[in-house]
């Protein structure tokens, strides 16, 4: 084992395959705002729950840690472009893609293998980010890889 760098780290937590999300709410300004995460579980089926962990670094970090609603946007094969877009800081990422209101109004990517729109339950401190524990409240799949 070596010394815990953290780039190393992170390098090496990049070794476990897992796909890419795009998270997403609506600020107080009701401007929408999201970011690429890989860091989706699920918890729970009764009741659906599942996490999300936000960085504390975010420019949008406060619009989620306060959040009451949101919605994560599994992305589908071929939608790199879309993770590359959310994982930037540039600009207005909305403009950039095709998206669409949950009925919360949290923004959904079309053409997304799958989307979960939840009512934040929980937000627990963890190091450098939080963990956002959400209820489902509505999913879709559509059968995209």
């Amino acid at each position: 084992m070596s010394e815990i760098d953290p780039r190393a780290l992170r390098d090496a937590f990049g070794a476990f395959l897992t796909g890419v999300t795009v998270v997403t709410t609506v600020g107080e300004d009701g401007a929408p705002r999201g970011f690429t995460a890989n860091s989706f579980a699920s918890v729970s089926l009764d009741p659906p729950l599942l996490l999300v962990c936000p960085a504390r670094r975010l420019s949008s970090f406060a619009a989620f840690e306060g959040c009451r609603d949101f919605a994560i946007s599994v992305l589908a094969e071929g939608q790199e472009a879309v993770s590359n877009i959310f994982a930037s800081s540039k600009g207005d990422r909305f403009a950039e893609v095709a998206w669409r209101p949950a009925a919360s109004g949290a923004p959904v990517i079309e053409g997304a293998a799958a989307a979960f729109a939840c009512t934040a339950q929980s937000v627990v401190p963890a190091g450098d980010h939080v963990i956002l524990i959400g209820r489902v409240t509505a999913f879709e799949r559509s059968g995209r890889r």
